[in-house]
C-alpha cells in the first residue's frame, strides 16, 4: 500500500510564510498515508489520506486557521498525529502532524526515539503502525538486516509498507512501496534534531505523524512538478521554504475543487488549500485542490474571482521559486 499525506495542522509547521499583497498564503500540509491509492486499498487510504511512500493513513496535526496562507483550509484534520489544522496565508492547510494516523488519533507508543536511533547495537529505530492500521503512529527497535540497503537502493519490506520492517540500513527506512510487489526505494531519515533537522542539499526533512516519519525527500519546483516518476511536488509542511517530492494519492480524485483531507490527495500540479480560497470548494470540507500558478506567466484561474497569488511574502522566497503562486481568492 502506498502513502498518503495526510492534511497537516497550521499549528506553526507551514509551507509558506506570508502571502503577497494583503493576503498570506497558507499551505496546506497534510500528512503522509503509506497505501497507494493505486492498489486494491487504494480507496481506502486515498479516503484517508493523500500520501506518503510507504504506508496507510495517519491524522497528523491540523493546526487552526490562522492567517490567509495558501495552504491554509481552516479546519482540522485527522492527520499523522490528529493535531489539528489551521491555515496560513498561502491559503494551505498547515497539519503540523505529518503523516496519516488513524482516524480515531491512534494511541501508538515510542519505544525509541528515530532521531537519536537510540536501539542496541545492531537494531534500527523503526516508523510502525502498532494498532493494524495503515498509518505509522508509533516506533520501535527492529533488527538491521545483513547487507543492508542504503539510500537510494531498491528495498523491499515485511508484511505490510507500515510493519517497520524492512532492508534499509541504519538511518533509513524503505519509502514509496509498491502494494504488489512489496518494493520500494530507500530514503535516508533526518538527522540533527526536530528543531534543527539535517538533510543532504538537495533535500529537506520532511516531519509528518507527530514526528513518528522525519524523512530526506528531494526538493522540488511546484510549477516544474519536477518529480520522478509520478511523484507530487507539494510544500513542506515544516515551514522551510521547501516543497518536497511525494507519493500522488489522489487516485481518480483530487482534480481542481475536489475536497481533500491529505497533503497528498490532490493531482499534480495541485495543492490541498483552505476552501475559503474558491467559491465552488465545499466550505464544510478540511480541504480543497487548488492549482499552483505562474506569477510570470499567470492564466486564468479556474474559480470565479480568483487571482494568481504569491506564495511566499515579497523578499522571502527562496532562490527559483520567486515566480511560485497559487489561485485563491484575494483577502
Amino acid at each position: 500500500m502506498r502513502v498518503s499525506l495526510a492534511m497537516m495542522s497550521m499549528a506553526s509547521l507551514l509551507v509558506g510564510s506570508a502571502g503577497c499583497g494583503d493576503k498570506e498564503p497558507s499551505t496546506t500540509n497534510p500528512t503522509t498515508n503509506p497505501s497507494n491509492p493505486s492498489s486494491d486499498s487504494e480507496g481506502e487510504e486515498d479516503s484517508e489520506a493523500a500520501e506518503s511512500s510507504g504506508g496507510g493513513q495517519s491524522e497528523t496535526g491540523n493546526p487552526t486557521t490562522g492567517g490567509s496562507t495558501p495552504g491554509d483550509t481552516g479546519g482540522t484534520t485527522e492527520a499523522a498525529t490528529s493535531m489539528g489544522a489551521t491555515s496560513d496565508a498561502t491559503g494551505m492547510v498547515d497539519t503540523t502532524g505529518g503523516f496519516i494516523v488513524p482516524p480515531d488519533g491512534g494511541d501508538g507508543g515510542d519505544e525509541c526515539d528515530n532521531w537519536a536511533q537510540d536501539c542496541p547495537d545492531g537494531e534500527k529505530c523503526a516508523a510502525w503502525a502498532d494498532n493494524g492500521g495503515n498509518a505509522w503512529n508509533a516506533t520501535k527497535c527492529v533488527a538491521v538486516v545483513e547487507d543492508a540497503d542504503q539510500p537510494g537502493d531498491a528495498c523491499t519490506v515485511e508484511g505490510s509498507a507500515v510493519s517497520g520492517l524492512d532492508s534499509c540500513d541504519l538511518g533509513a527506512m524503505c519509502w514509496d512501496v509498491d502494494p504488489n510487489t512489496m518494493q520500494g526505494t530507500c530514503v535516508g531519515l533526518c538527522t540533527g534534531s526536530p528543531d534543527a533537522p539535517v538533510c543532504d542539499s538537495e533535500f529537506s526533512c520532511f516531519v509528518s505523524n507527530e514526528g513518528i516519519l522525519n524523512l530526506c525527500l528531494p526538493i522540488c519546483d511546484p510549477l516544474a512538478q519536477d518529480c520522478p516518476g509520478d511523484d507530487l511536488c507539494i510544500p513542506n509542511p515544516q515551514g522551510q521554504n521547501a516543497f518536497s517530492c511525494v507519493l500522488d494519492a489522489s487516485g481518480d480524485e483530487g482534480q481542481a475543487f475536489d475536497p481533500c483531507e491529505f497533503i497528498n490527495a490532490c493531482d499534480p500540479g495541485l495543492f490541498c488549500a483552505n476552501p475559503a480560497n474558491a467559491g465552488e470548494c465545499d466550505a464544510q470540507a478540511i480541504g480543497c485542490c487548488l492549482p499552483f500558478c505562474d506569477l510570470e506567466m499567470p492564466v486564468a484561474c479556474p474559480g470565479a474571482n480568483q487571482e494568481c497569488l504569491a506564495w511566499f511574502e515579497m523578499g522571502t522566497a527562496p532562490p527559483g521559486l520567486e515566480s511560485v503562486g497559487f489561485c485563491g481568492i484575494p483577502g
